[in-house]
């Protein structure tokens, strides 16, 4: 290999190195920061190929993206009752100004413990505010609210966007849920039997109605009846009455007819009378009366 090779490969090994310590990129998903001799010179938002000067300047890569901060422990937090509540949060952040983020923290760890210590501290705040319920259900969402806007207020400070605060999980201590499910308990079957009684009494009164309902309604039917069958019979006799009197013999004739085949109709039947009795008058044989 000769000279002029050898100087060839150095140089091209020089410019490589130099490319090295001048070139660098960034990701879509980070900031980057230029130092030169410690000081912040650029914020570089744009993600692709950038230059800077090799051994005066360097780069720091933050994370762009939205982070998560979880607590790994429910906090305990006291209520306008004075009660405790276990309350576990999470919350959604991200970079919003590199330089300020760099200038006030430097780092995810201390950002975190930032926005953890402002979230806790309003989240005490609009707790001490509340009762149990309210704080459960009535007003978590204006709670999740509140304290999203005031920690972002603070966020901004250190260069920190607040995206989110959620409360995952509200509960009691351990120490005092048993006491509230009991009282709780108590409570629902003071009502329960309150309910069964009023319902019994209501039974009561709705089966005492029915039942005199169903007496006045039999004694109409009773009394219509009554009417109706009199009615009737009245009809009968009336018919019964001019039948007789246009021809008696015959309408006499027509009942012994029925009389018979009643007391005839079963042949267990036995009858004791005398053969000249008033009831066979009309098997004697013809003529009027058997004669």
């Amino acid at each position: 290999m000769n000279n002029s090779m050898r100087i060839v490969l150095a140089g091209g090994l020089a410019a490589v190195v130099i490319a090295a310590m001048t070139l660098f990129t960034v990701d879509q998903r980070e900031r980057a920061i230029v130092f030169q001799l410690g000081e912040v010179k650029e914020v570089i938002t744009t993600p692709g190929l950038h230059i800077k000067w090799p051994l005066i300047q360097n780069v720091r890569y933050f994370d762009a993206r939205i982070l998560t901060l979880d607590t790994p422990d429910a906090e305990r937090y006291i209520t306008s009752e004075k009660k405790n509540l276990l309350v576990d949060t999470f919350v959604k952040w991200r970079i919003n100004d590199a330089r300020q983020y760099y200038i006030s923290v430097g780092d995810e760890a201390q950002a975190a413990t930032r926005i953890s210590q402002t979230v806790n501290a309003t989240l005490r705040e609009e707790v001490g505010k509340r009762t149990v319920h309210e704080v459960v259900s009535e007003d978590r969402d204006q709670i999740m609210t509140s304290v999203r806007g005031r920690a972002n207020q603070d966020a901004k400070k250190i260069g920190v966007e607040i995206i989110d605060v959620r409360l995952k999980r509200v509960d009691l201590p351990q120490e005092v849920s048993d006491s509230v499910y009991k009282r709780m308990d108590a409570e629902r079957k003071s009502v329960a039997n309150q309910l069964r009684s009023e319902g019994s009494s209501e039974a009561e009164r709705i089966r005492a109605e029915a039942d005199k309902e169903r007496e006045v309604i039999i004694a109409n039917a009773y009394k219509e009846a009554q009417r109706i069958k009199g009615e009737g019979d009245a009809k009968a006799a009336a018919a019964y009455a001019q039948a007789f009197g246009q021809n008696p013999e015959f309408y006499a004739f027509y009942r012994s007819l029925e009389a018979y085949r009643s007391s005839f109709k079963n042949r267990s039947d036995v009858l004791v009378l005398e053969p000249n009795s008033e009831f066979f008058k009309y098997l004697k044989g013809p003529g009027k009366g058997g004669k």
